[in-house]
């Protein structure tokens, strides 16, 4: 399984993937806000969303895993 973390802290603006969805390396998966920015968390290999972890306007810091692919 691969762990997609969360670069720095904020809060979830969007999820756009949902489990069983199937993901590319470079999508985007999830939409952060920090600082007045929007930040994308984009997955890193091809595979099958296993789990989303967060919703929409959870706060998350640096390191937590937002999203699991197999």
């Amino acid at each position: 399984m691969n762990e997609i973390k969360s670069s720095m802290a904020g809060t979830v603006l969007n999820v756009m993937v949902s489990e069983g969805d199937s993901v590319t390396s470079g999508q985007e998966l999830v939409m952060l806000e920090s600082m007045k920015m929007e930040i994308p968390v984009e997955g890193t290999e091809e595979g099958t969303v296993a789990e989303v972890k967060v919703t929409i306007g959870d706060f998350v810091n640096e390191g937590d895993v937002l999203v699991t692919i197999k």
